[in-house]
């Protein structure tokens, strides 16, 4: 695999992106992996996972940082209610620039919220979404994990460990994702109303103990959203599956992109 990093930019703002690429030519008219990470993550935590569901797959991959995290552009305004529904717009933005004409979007936790919302949103240029871990509404798991996680960050070097990939822009990352959803203003915010308008296929996969989130989550996606869903609940593991238990998770995602994304023609 050749991986390969470069900047550019979106609405005034530098992003950082990467492509991880086969070493022999992909048919252009393939539809390419796009990976969105969660509210901690960047490029570099995704770690080896893009390059292995590459090469299971057999189709190119791209990555980038959103805007305020990795090596990207800190953030430049407050969050607000529909901050997901903004970093969908920048995601096809995004695929504009880079020409990537079909998307198969592999988001982890905000990242699986955000490509749902692309989904409806960007029907044209999404063929199929694999929500990790997604959130489409606040639940009382949501909130009790995001406030232990707060108890750990003042009380271990959890900071220093979220700045070894985000730099200075650490203590803003961690309190852009706790303070907005703990926040009393946020907790209506639901992207159910989107779901209907999703047609392309979508595979939502959830570790059963996850700590941010109930199974009520992946079974609002798969109850409504408008085509094909597909429900993976894997047992012993947490809200990180593609770490924890990353074999498994590349197997059911392979099998479901071959068996709902016609790639030849």
């Amino acid at each position: 695999m050749i991986k390969e990093e470069f900047d550019l930019t979106i609405h005034g703002h530098n992003f950082r992106a990467c492509y991880v690429r086969h070493n022999k030519p992909v048919p252009a008219h393939y539809p390419t992996l796009v990976f969105m990470h969660d509210s901690l993550g960047c490029i570099e935590l995704w770690r080896d996972f893009p390059e292995k569901l590459a090469l299971a797959t057999g189709l190119n991959a791209f990555i980038y940082d959103r805007q305020g995290y990795g090596k990207s552009d800190p953030f430049s305004e407050p969050r607000t209610l529909d901050y997901l529904q903004k970093e969908a717009d920048v995601l096809a933005r995004m695929l504009e620039q880079v020409e990537i004409d079909s998307a198969i979007i592999f988001g982890h936790s905000d990242g699986g919220s955000i490509g749902l919302i692309a989904a409806a949103e960007y029907p044209e240029k999404v063929a199929c979404v694999i929500s990790e871990a997604a959130h489409v509404f606040v639940d009382r798991l949501t909130i009790q994990g995001i406030l232990n996680t707060k108890a750990v960050y003042q009380n271990t070097n959890l900071r220093e460990r979220i700045a070894r990939y985000h730099g200075n822009k650490a203590e803003a990352v961690f309190f852009a994702w706790t303070e907005t959803w703990l926040a009393e203003w946020y907790q209506g915010w639901s992207i159910e109303k989107f779901l209907a308008r999703i047609q392309c296929p979508v595979l939502a996969i959830q570790g059963e103990l996850d700590e941010f989130g109930t199974q009520s989550q992946l079974y609002s996606i798969v109850r409504h959203v408008g085509g094909i869903a597909q429900p993976c609940l894997l047992p012993g593991v947490g809200h990180t599956p593609h770490k924890d238990m990353p074999e498994p998770v590349i197997e059911v995602t392979a099998q479901f992109i071959s068996d709902t994304v016609p790639l030849k023609g």
